[in-house]
C-alpha cells in the first residue's frame, strides 16, 4: 500500500501554510499526485435597501468571495510550483464540508488544519471534525505550528476497535518510513494488564510482518488524568512527531459529537495526527 494521491483541504481566512507544507512533503515522499481543494458558500447579506442598489451590494459581496477563493488557489499553486508530479486544483462556491467530502473520493489521504475549540465558520472552511467522521479516508490533521512531517517517532494509540485497526492499516506507508514506532494502549482502571499487553504485542507482531519494527507499551493506569493527556505525555516521552489513532463519535440531531480523545487530537494536539474512522 502507498499514497498515490494526497488531497489538502484549504480554509478561507485561516492559516494554510502548515498544511500545504506537510501535504507537499507527503506527496514528495510517496511520489504522489497532490490535489488542492476548497469551497466557500456565499450567503447574500440582508441590506436595508431594495432594487438595483441592493442587488449591486450583493454582487459586490459575491465578487469579493470569489476573489478570496481565487486567492486560495493562487496560494496552493505557489506552494506546489516546483513539484514534478501531478498537481490539481478543485474549487467551488458550495458548503466547504459538503464539497471536500465529495472530492475525497479521489484521494488516498486528506490533509487538514487543526481547529481550536472555538466556533468555526461552516461557510468558509471544512471542519476536520466533519472530515474525520464522514470522508471515508484517513485524515492527517496538521497544527498551525508544524512545518514538517516528523516521522522519526510515531505513536500508535491503540484501542481494540475497528477504527484503530483501520487507522494502523491506513498509516502503514508512514510507519514503514518511521524510525521508531510505539504501540500504546491506555488501560482502564479494571483492565487486566497482561491482556492489554497481549493486545498491543499482537499489533506489534502484525506490523513486523509488514516490515515495521514497533515496541509495545502499556502505561500504569492514571485515574486522575484523561486518556488524551496521558497519550500526549507518552508522545512527548517517545519523541513522536505523529500520533495514529482511530476516530470515535456519533451523530445526535445532525450534530457530530466526537469522543473525548478524538476531540482532543483534532483540536488541541501539538503534533500531527492521523485519524481513521
Amino acid at each position: 500500500m502507498t499514497y498515490a494521491t494526497v488531497m489538502v483541504s484549504l480554509a478561507l481566512d485561516q492559516p494554510n501554510d502548515s498544511r500545504l507544507q506537510v501535504a507537499g512533503e507527503l506527496a514528495e515522499r510517496f511520489e504522489a499526485a497532490i490535489v488542492g481543494v476548497a469551497a466557500v458558500h456565499f450567503a447574500p447579506p440582508l441590506y436595508f435597501a431594495d432594487g438595483a442598489a441592493a442587488q449591486g451590494l450583493i454582487d459586490q459581496e459575491e465578487a469579493s468571495v470569489k476573489r478570496r477563493l481565487a486567492d486560495l488557489e493562487a496560494q496552493f499553486r505557489a506552494a506546489t510550483r516546483n513539484r514534478s508530479g501531478r498537481v490539481e486544483w478543485r474549487g467551488a462556491m458550495d458548503f466547504p464540508a459538503r464539497f471536500v467530502l465529495a472530492q475525497a473520493r479521489c484521494a488516498d489521504i486528506v490533509v487538514s488544519g487543526g481547529q481550536s475549540p472555538a466556533f468555526s465558520d461552516a461557510f468558509a472552511l471544512a471542519s476536520p471534525k466533519d472530515l474525520v467522521m464522514q470522508a471515508g479516508r484517513p485524515l492527517l490533521v496538521v497544527p498551525d505550528r508544524i512545518n514538517w512531517l516528523d516521522l522519526r517517532g510515531v505513536l500508535v494509540a491503540w484501542k481494540d476497535t475497528a477504527e484503530a485497526r483501520r487507522a494502523v492499516a491506513d498509516a502503514l506507508p508512514m510507519l514503514r518510513k518511521a524510525r521508531d514506532v510505539a504501540i500504546v494502549e491506555i488501560p482502564e482502571q479494571d483492565d487486566d494488564r497482561s491482556a492489554v499487553m497481549a493486545r498491543v504485542s499482537d499489533v506489534a507482531a502484525w506490523l513486523a510482518r509488514h516490515g515495521v519494527t514497533a515496541t509495545a507499551r502499556v502505561p500504569e493506569a492514571a485515574g486522575h488524568e484523561t486518556a488524551a493527556i496521558q497519550l500526549e505525555k507518552i508522545a512527548g516521552d517517545v519523541g513522536a512527531g505523529l500520533i495514529v489513532a482511530g476516530a470515535y463519535g456519533h451523530s445526535r440531531f445532525r450534530e457530530l459529537i466526537l469522543g473525548g480523545v478524538t476531540q482532543y487530537l483534532v483540536t488541541q494536539s501539538a503534533r500531527c495526527v492521523l485519524l481513521s474512522r
